[in-house]
Order: structure tokens, then C-alpha cells, then sequence
């Protein structure tokens, strides 16, 4: 396959390559350059898709979603209402609505009966349309604590390490623990407090290195937050450096996730812009001047929407990223956080996240350029996730 376009942002630098082309053969890269030197090596008979007015890219990713929830008002009543085939084939809509978006990876940070991973094969087997899907399998929590509906209670050192153990067999590609507690779980911790000790966190986050896999700790509270970084976690999830009060983000502790590269994905809803009317100015204020504080200080953001829970449906992280523009990101930077910085904070960064050869061939073409007007990304003309090309739905 061949796709050229009026520009191509190809490397992990997205510098724009004029007149570009890349071609893909056996899903992968295998070429990336101008193009009249690149279609001089495709053949005749392979297909061929031109967009003179558009740019080429690395597929987006996601790097925080639900897949096994529907993003309506009480994601958590639909799912309890499910049994597993009904709720597989709702995962599997939700997948190609996501590769429609322009998404060729997403994280699944909280899966139920091991759907996700089953999902993750069949899309991998090219028997769903979808993403590229890595699994956190069953999360980790306390006995009636964040989501604990989805199976996961352990307690205690030795518990938690078996749970750990069993997420990495079943194919686990990251461990998700609930450092603190969540607004989706009615009768559970707050959203500020904390969840587990320190040597349990500590336990965890040792059994899943041990097996060499990632842990991504969901952390909204400031005491969590740095439990999480302590315990040294590989991503924090939300981060949002809550307290019973308000927003307290420790210069300590925000020092010591960028001495550990730590990537932290602050879960922007696409519906950012109602934050004030959801929060109120002044806690929305509070809570988007972390996330720029965070920028500021060189901490590792990468981008994910949620997309499940409420107000987060699984289109929306075209959305979503003009968020961090409007925080003063400049475009580059906010692209890097949905493709090379997203795949390697997920760990598959010599799989995804650029248009290099030998890389997957997840490409995204829209109309426009990005790094101009980052809503150009919500224009999408073709999506090749893994070499299978998707026509976008008519407009």
C-alpha cells in the first residue's frame, strides 16, 4: 500500500516532510520519504491512496480507556446489567469507534472477566476492526474499594502478589492499581484517599517488575501520588494532586516523578471545556494550572481521555488534545503525547507512536495540517491500523 500526502509527519521529532509517502507492506513500514522516490518502489498492483491536500501521521493513542464501559451517565449500572456476550459485542463497537477517531492503540485500564484481552486477540487476529489493545487486565484494589465490581480485591503483600501474578499469565501488557480512591465507586474511598500501605504498593509494583511489565497507578489524591512515586510506578494515572481541601501539588514530589520518568496521563475528558461548569472556575482553574504546572516542570505527560466513564465517549481524543494547547503546549509537543511519548510510556515504543521502517503501519491521514490546527485531527480521511486499511464513515 501507498499513501501520500501533502506532508508526512514521520519521526519522533514531527518534523513535517513535504510531498511525502510511506509504504506499507506485511503491516509494517517499509518505507518513508519523499514521493517521488518512495512510489518508485511500490508495485503496481498494490493499492494505493493519495490525499494532496492532507497529512500524514503515526496513529493516535489513547493511553487511558474503559473499553468495558459505555460513557453514559451510570457507566457502572450498564455493566452490571451485561452479561459477557452482550458486553463483548459493545466492546467491540466501541473499538471501531475508536479506530474510526484515528486511534490505532489504547491502554484498557480496567477490565472485566478478561473481555479486553480477548477483544485484543481478536482484533490482533484481524477478526474485529480495532485498536491495538494493551490489557491491565483484572485492576488491583481493596476489598469494596475503586472499582472493585471488576473483580480485583486483594489484601495484603502476599495477595496482592498473587493477583499480580495471574494478570501476567492471563497476558497482562501493564498492572493497574488503585492508589486512591475514585468518583465512579459509590460507598468507597474518596477520591483523595488513599488506599493501600507502602509496602503493599511496594509488593506490587516488585511482582509486576519482576516479570518485567509496567504498573500504572490510578492517583488522584496528593498522598497517593506520592505513595505511587515512591513505590516507583512506571505511569500515574489522573494525578490531579487532590486533597479534602483542594489542589496541593507537592514541588517535592513533582521533582521526583521527573527524576524517575515517570509518564503521567491526566485523563482530559473531550468535553474539557464544561470544566468550570462541572468543578466551578476555581477548582477547574486549580486543577488545569497542575497539568500546566506539570508541563512546565519537564514531567512526561502523554495523553488519554477516560473514555468510558461519564461524558467520555470513544471518539473523543481529537478532542481532547486542545486542551494542552490552550494550557500553551505548542502542537508538536501535544502531538508527541498521542504517539511516540504515548508508546513509550506504554512500553511498545519500537512497535508504534512513528512512521519509521519496520514499525507497526499504524497511519492516520487527515485533512489539513496538525501542527497548525490541531483540529485538523478530527478530519479524518484513512486509517491503516497494523496494515489494515479503514475507510472513514461517510460524512
Amino acid at each position: 500500500m501507498l499513501l501520500t500526502a501533502a506532508r508526512v509527519l514521520a519521526g519522533a521529532d514531527r518534523r513535517p516532510l513535504p510531498d511525502g509517502a510511506v509504504l506499507v507492506r506485511a503491516g509494517r513500514i517499509a518505507r518513508v520519504g519523499p514521493r517521488e522516490e518512495v512510489q518508485r518502489l511500490a508495485r503496481p498492483d498494490e493499492p494505493r491512496l493519495a490525499f494532496p491536500a492532507g497529512t500524514l501521521l503515526p496513529g493516535l493513542i489513547d493511553a487511558h480507556v474503559h473499553l468495558c464501559f459505555d460513557g453514559g451517565t451510570d457507566p457502572v449500572a450498564t455493566l452490571a446489567e451485561q452479561d459477557d456476550t452482550a458486553l463483548f459485542a459493545a466492546m467491540a463497537q466501541r473499538a471501531r469507534r475508536l479506530l474510526g477517531a484515528g486511534v490505532t492503540t489504547v491502554r484498557d485500564l480496567g477490565d472485566r472477566g478478561g473481555l479486553a484481552l480477548r477483544l485484543a486477540a481478536a482484533v490482533g487476529a484481524g477478526e474485529v476492526p480495532g485498536p491495538r489493545v494493551v490489557c491491565a487486565a483484572t485492576p488491583v484494589t481493596v476489598p469494596g474499594g475503586h472499582c472493585w465490581f471488576l473483580g480485583g480485591e486483594a489484601t495484603g503483600s502476599d495477595e496482592i502478589r498473587r493477583l499480580v501474578r495471574r494478570n501476567v499469565a492471563a497476558g497482562a501488557g501493564v498492572i493497574k492499581v488503585m492508589a486512591t480512591g475514585g468518583g465512579l465507586t459509590k460507598g468507597g474511598a474518596q477520591s483523595w484517599e488513599s488506599q493501600f500501605t507502602d509496602a503493599e504498593l511496594a509488593a506490587l509494583v516488585d511482582e509486576a517488575h519482576r516479570a518485567r511489565v509496567p504498573v500504572a497507578a490510578h492517583a488522584h489524591g496528593a498522598d497517593g501520588i506520592a505513595a505511587a512515586v515512591a513505590a516507583g510506578v512506571d505511569t500515574l494515572e489522573h494525578c490531579t494532586w487532590m486533597t479534602s481541601s483542594g489542589i496541593d501539588v507537592r514541588a517535592d514530589v513533582l521533582d521526583r516523578i521527573v527524576e524517575q520518568g515517570i509518564h503521567v496521563c491526566p485523563t482530559v475528558s473531550p468535553h474539557w471545556r464544561r470544566l468550570p461548569e462541572i468543578f466551578g472556575a476555581e477548582r477547574a482553574a486549580a486543577l488545569s494550572d497542575a497539568v500546566r504546572r506539570m508541563a512546565s516542570a519537564g514531567v512526561r505527560l502523554v495523553a488519554g481521555t477516560d473514555a468510558g466513564v461519564q461524558r467520555a465517549g470513544f471518539d473523543g481524543l481529537p478532542a481532547a488534545l486542545p486542551f494542552y494547547a490552550h494550557l500553551g503546549l505548542s502542537h508538536d509537543r501535544v502531538l508527541a503525547m498521542a504517539t511516540a511519548d504515548a508508546a513509550r510510556a506504554l512500553g511498545i515504543g519500537d512497535e508504534t507512536g512513528q512512521l519509521t521502517p519496520g514499525h507497526s503501519a499504524d497511519v492516520l491521514a487527515v485533512d489539513g495540517d496538525p501542527l497548525e490546527d490541531l483540529g485538523a485531527l478530527a478530519s479524518v480521511r484513512a486509517v491503516v491500523a497494523a496494515g489494515r486499511h479503514l475507510a472513514p464513515p461517510a460524512r
